[in-house]
């Protein structure tokens, strides 16, 4: 009888150091953080309507006749740049496809630019280039405002979410700020 007990002892004893090595195997998944189908279109598509700023951005700070306008589109670039290579980081860590080209599946996203208006921001100069680049990155951060807003509501990786709060936020001020420009 005793050698019994001792046998169901240790099967009991092995079963549940069996059972932790399960639960070792689920914490660690835990650790990995979350992401679902909205985290990834968040990364897909803010790349290249990021990339699409950044140029913008490059050439206001090169033909802007307004210094404060030439310092926004520089702070827009230093901004932009280090966060398309976050979101880079992230597609790949999750597996999914990373874009590197502004492409045509930007132009479907809200705040892209058509080549038209792009134009148009090419071939002003002067106080006409620093309005046309203002009116025109507004509307752009309005759409990356409301991109940033579906990805607070359905993202789940929880960095991809407060990236997302960080763009609205400082895309919001930058707006207030470029729309104080328009009016002096």
């Amino acid at each position: 009888m005793p050698i019994k007990h001792a046998l169901a002892a240790v099967v009991a004893g092995l079963g549940l150091a069996l059972g932790g090595c399960g639960d070792d195997a689920d914490s660690e998944s835990s650790n990995q953080p979350d992401f679902n189908a909205a985290d990834i279109t968040f990364a897909q598509e803010m790349i290249p309507h990021h990339q699409q700023a950044v140029m913008m951005a490059t050439i206001a700070a090169e033909r802007a006749k307004d210094p404060a306008v030439a310092t926004l589109a520089t702070e827009i670039q230093d901004a932009q740049a280090p966060e398309i290579e976050t979101l880079q980081a992230w597609l790949r860590d999750w597996d999914a496809e990373v874009s590197h080209e502004m492409g045509e599946m930007g132009h479907n996203m809200p705040g892209m630019m058509s080549e038209h208006e792009l134009a148009s921001l090419n071939a002003a100069s002067g106080q006409a280039f620093d309005r046309t680049f203002l009116r025109l990155i507004i509307e752009h951060h309005e759409g990356a405002i409301a991109m940033a807003q579906t990805e607070q509501a359905e993202g789940a990786n929880p960095d991809a979410i407060a990236l997302a709060k960080d763009i609205a936020a400082a895309q919001s001020d930058e707006i207030e700020d470029m729309q104080s420009m328009l009016n002096r």
